[in-house]
């Protein structure tokens, strides 16, 4: 990396040769302007309002405008006379914690490297401090002509420092925020919790530009002649009516894009499962995921649950009917017999007292007879008398 700047580090008094390289690089696609008709180059010449004509950079000089328009020349010389004990140093002034500096002062930022083998064991020394004491060092150095405000932090093994802005260049947030009669419910601040923590952490060397990256595709496909890549249309933001709505839907979104799949309830991984072995559906839901499918689905199984237990019993039913069918047969065939069986020994009885009967009346005729018999024969022997 080259170097913008050669000094030394003033560490009480120790002194420690350093260079200075910048620690950022710019990766922006940069344009030319041109003209539109024949693309010709436009380029900004440096001319002299009094004589109309271009000047070369060594023509060129420093001067202050002042009020009324009047220009102050201001040269180098006059420059080289201000007091200004940081010109070619860094001098650390104070150690403070981290916590202290306010990210807004934060500006451009440098790697310090130790310039030449004498200047190892100071710079490593100071690096050991910083990292001990969990400390930062505040310093003031002379840079393009100004005196400036830095910040000296441990980056890996090395050194690094970032410009900061004088207090009095950043300007404090008044009517920045908003009215203090806005209230938030606490409700509204646990799903701003619960939204945080779906989103969680991500590693920082993850993101990109995706907008360089989509530029740089239109710069190649026109260098070649072809038509440029459409680029995908974005939903328009709706207005947001209900802040509630709109953070549940947005943790909602979120973890369905962080692997909703992976919090999906239990009845939603039996269905997929159902469906992986081959069972066919009748009809295709209009919605997937949800609780309206699950319950479907779930009042299909208990359904055709319902329905085999019906059949079984159905076909228990008749089993049992079956039986008792032919039970009733065997009962049948065996009254028939009973009723033979009585109808014959009724008969028997029957033809026993027909003839008790006869026989009975056989005698009485017979003793009638006789009785008449004697009656008769009684008056012949009175009359023979």
């Amino acid at each position: 990396m080259r170097s913008i700047w050669n000094g030394a580090i003033s560490f009480g008094l120790v002194s420690i040769p350093i260079k200075l390289v910048n620690a950022t690089e710019s990766h922006a696609v940069s344009f030319r302007q041109i003209h539109t008709e024949d693309g010709g180059r436009i380029r900004y010449r440096k001319v002299c309002e009094l004589e109309d004509r271009e000047v070369t950079q060594a023509e060129i000089g420093k001067a202050y405008e002042d009020a009324d328009g009047s220009m102050v020349p201001i040269t180098d010389e006059d420059l080289s006379h201000l007091p200004i004990p940081t010109a070619r140093t860094i001098e650390i002034v104070a150690f403070v914690p981290e916590e202290r500096i306010d990210p807004l002062q934060m500006g451009a930022a440098y790697y310090l490297a130790a310039s030449g083998a004498p200047a190892a064991k100071p710079y490593t020394l100071l690096r050991e401090a910083l990292k001990r004491s969990n400390r930062v060092a505040i310093a003031k150095f002379a840079l393009r002509g100004r005196e400036r405000l830095g910040m000296l932090r441990v980056v890996g093994d090395a050194i690094a420092m970032h410009g900061l802005l004088w207090p009095d260049e950043v300007r404090a947030p008044e009517g920045v925020a908003p009215d203090a009669g806005v209230t938030v419910r606490d409700q509204e601040v646990d799903l701003a919790d619960a939204l945080m923590e779906t989103l969680g952490e991500i590693d920082l060397a993850d993101l990109h530009d995706e907008y360089r990256e989509a530029l740089e595709e239109v710069i190649a496909a026109k260098s070649a002649g072809e038509t440029p890549p459409e680029a995908r249309e974005e939903a328009a933001p709706g207005k947001v009516l209900d802040l509630m709505a709109a953070l549940e839907s947005s943790v909602r979104a979120a973890r369905e894009s962080r692997g909703g799949e992976e919090d999906a309830p239990a009845e939603e991984a039996e269905v997929r499962s159902l469906r992986e072995r081959g069972t066919p559906s009748r009809q295709t839901p209009k919605e997937t995921g949800g609780k309206k499918s699950t319950s479907a689905a779930a009042k299909k199984t208990a359904a055709k649950k319902t329905a085999g237990k019906t059949a079984a019993g159905k076909t228990a039913a008749g089993k049992t009917a079956a039986g008792k069918t032919a039970a009733g047969k065997k009962a049948a065939a065996k009254e028939p017999a009973k009723k033979t069986a009585g109808r014959g020994t009724a008969t028997k009885s029957t033809t026993k007292s027909t003839t008790a009967k006869r026989a009975a009346t056989a005698n009485t005729a017979t003793r009638s007879a006789a009785a008449t018999n004697t009656a008769k024969k009684a008056p012949s022997r009175k009359r023979s008398a």
